[in-house]
């Protein structure tokens, strides 16, 4: 959670850094926010510094760069270990993503991008030796991320949310 609470203009920067980080400037956020370029960089600091904004990155297209294949994994590890695994995971070669899930008997869903079927063996046969079980392999055949609304000032209601 965040040190201070996130107002309006936060969540507008937010959610332009969300529509393209790397082509939009403080000085574009901040004419769409009516406030300064320096009022913005300070923003973008201290949601920074706070942890709300974690890092920056880019969106690639695995498949046309060579990877095809997105696979999720959902796992099942015990409760007391699943939290602590994720990092051990997230070594594993063709993992991008885990996320932790706090309901159902799978309470880990492991993303991977692979070449070819082959890759996938290796990739749940480590998560095997973690002593997790895979319940389920799903190919997934396109991905697609949006901002999120909440933080789009021109959808925004009454009480700011």
């Amino acid at each position: 959670m965040a040190e201070e609470e996130i107002d309006d203009v936060d969540r507008a920067v937010l959610y332009a850094l969300q529509e393209d980080a790397r082509n939009m400037s403080s000085g574009d956020i901040a004419e769409r926010t009516g406030t300064s370029d320096s009022t913005v960089r300070k923003r973008i600091q201290r949601l920074e510094s706070d942890g709300v904004i974690k890092g920056y990155s880019a969106s690639v297209d695995y498949q046309k760069s060579g990877y095809p294949l997105r696979m999720l994994l959902y796992c099942t590890a015990s409760i007391p270990e699943r939290g602590e695994l994720i990092p051990e995971i997230l070594n594993i070669d063709g993992v991008v993503s885990v996320q932790e899930l706090v309901t159902g008997e799978q309470n880990l869903l492991v993303t991977a991008i692979v070449e070819s079927d082959g890759d996938i063996t290796p990739v749940a046969q480590e998560l095997l030796d973690m002593g997790l079980t895979v319940a389920d392999e799903v190919l997934v055949r396109s991905h697609e991320t949006t901002p999120f609304g909440k933080f789009d000032p021109e959808n925004r209601t009454e009480d700011g949310r």
